[in-house]
């Protein structure tokens, strides 16, 4: 399996379950955006989708509302496609 395949892959249970407890923020507006993400996408979600979330949570909770709120656009140092193409989804 390469590693294109590998990253396309669903997540497991254990996979998912961390990635929720990780995806946990200080400010309740970004829990929000995050759980309907969650609601929405959660049985279809890929490594890729994992890892790019993975990426935003590393963010600052005010940075991460600005991105949400569209207030700000992520940064080519640090966002690829795969990070803005799921902060499309948790915009939605």
């Amino acid at each position: 399996m390469t590693q294109v395949d590998t990253l396309d892959t669903p997540l497991g249970e254990r996979r998912l379950s961390k990635l929720k407890w990780r995806c946990r923020r200080g400010l309740l507006e970004n829990d929000l955006f995050i759980a309907r993400f969650f609601e929405r996408h959660e049985s279809g979600m890929t490594e890729r989708q994992a890892q790019a979330m993975e990426t935003l949570m590393d963010l600052s909770d005010h940075d991460l509302m600005d991105l949400f709120m569209r207030r700000t656009e992520p940064d080519a140092g640090w966002a690829d496609a795969d990070v803005v193409d799921l902060l499309r989804l948790l915009r939605v």
